[in-house]
């Protein structure tokens, strides 16, 4: 693979990056709206996350060729299965709960902020069995740059 397209190639998974960030942060938007509307937002969790299951198998359904194997799926720990679904119901709740009080921006900066944080420790440690990511000094200065941006975005 030549340098231009693996170039090529990064770029366009910045961008999906990015739009994944901004598809969830319409998410959060709309069911933000859902659980103030209903007066409880883990309701609107809850709709959130039957809704991720049917699209989820829907997408699964029209792109791939077969369901998951039974030989991968017993070799995967059990736990693996319903973490992220606790972390995931905690973290939406969060935001569905904070949106309405104190607005998109700051809930998404703040929850951008925890993510960096989290992302530079859990890296800089291989947490999670994730890839392990040194702490350099243009991370933390990123970092830094984002924590006075989100400062910024928080005062008036």
């Amino acid at each position: 693979m030549g340098l231009k397209h693996r170039t090529m190639r990064l770029y366009l998974l910045f961008i999906l990056a990015l739009s994944g960030g901004v598809f969830l942060a319409i998410q959060a938007g709309f069911n933000s709206q859902l659980g103030g509307l209903l007066k409880q937002p883990i309701i609107a969790v809850v709709a959130s996350s039957i809704s991720s299951v049917v699209f989820g198998l829907a997408f699964l359904f029209f792109t791939e060729k077969g369901l998951i194997q039974t030989l991968t799926s017993t070799q995967v720990p059990w736990y693996l299965w319903f973490i992220g679904g606790l972390f995931s119901v905690i973290g939406i709740y969060i935001y569905f709960y904070t949106i309405p009080k104190i607005g998109i921006s700051k809930m998404i900066a703040l929850g951008l902020c925890g993510q960096l944080i989290f992302s530079l420790i859990a890296g800089k440690y291989g947490w999670l069995n994730l890839p392990v990511e040194p702490l350099t000094k243009k991370r933390i200065i990123g970092a830094f740059a984002m924590l006075i941006g989100i400062v910024l975005l928080n005062t008036k």
